[in-house]
């Protein structure tokens, strides 16, 4: 029983020396994003999602969900279970794939024809899983050139 306890006590310790060097949240924003599918109900678009970890220790990062909004309305959200190790005060870019409805789609795209701006704002948000320490939430606001049109 005692070394049960023991055994407990010093699992618990590891987890939070692992989380101890967490001290600021990773830092996410879009590298890039291609249309690569135009379906009739939904677009799939091929996102880079670059994640900074200004952090001591290194982030196992095995999974994300995140949406994006442009111009304050819903756009694409996406998930994806890939597993990466983004390197203390380092940084990755992970691939995901992203989907957006008909709808959302044809909205943004006739607003943003219609203002001629070559650039698009955006907000990212959504949380990252570590493996081991748990959910992590991010939010970003920032800027990026429209898309290429043609799917690949």
């Amino acid at each position: 029983m005692k070394k049960t306890l023991l055994l407990c006590m010093l699992l618990l310790l590891g987890g939070c020396a692992g989380l101890s060097g967490l001290t600021q949240k990773p830092e996410l924003s879009v590298a890039g994003l291609q249309l690569a599918h135009l379906g009739l109900f939904e677009q799939r678009f091929a996102l880079k999602l670059r994640v900074q970890n200004p952090n001591e220790v290194e982030l196992p990062i095995d999974g994300l969900v995140f949406e994006i909004e442009v111009n304050g309305q819903a756009f694409v959200k996406g998930l994806s279970d890939k597993a990466v190790t983004v390197p203390r005060f380092g940084e990755a870019v992970i691939e995901v794939q992203a989907t957006s409805k008909l709808a959302n789609a044809l909205k943004q795209w006739r607003e943003l024809q219609k203002s001629g701006r070559e650039r698009i704002d955006y907000r990212l948000f959504g949380r990252l899983r570590l493996a081991g320490i748990g959910n992590v939430p991010f939010d970003r606001r920032g800027d990026l050139p429209l898309p290429d049109a043609s799917p690949k």
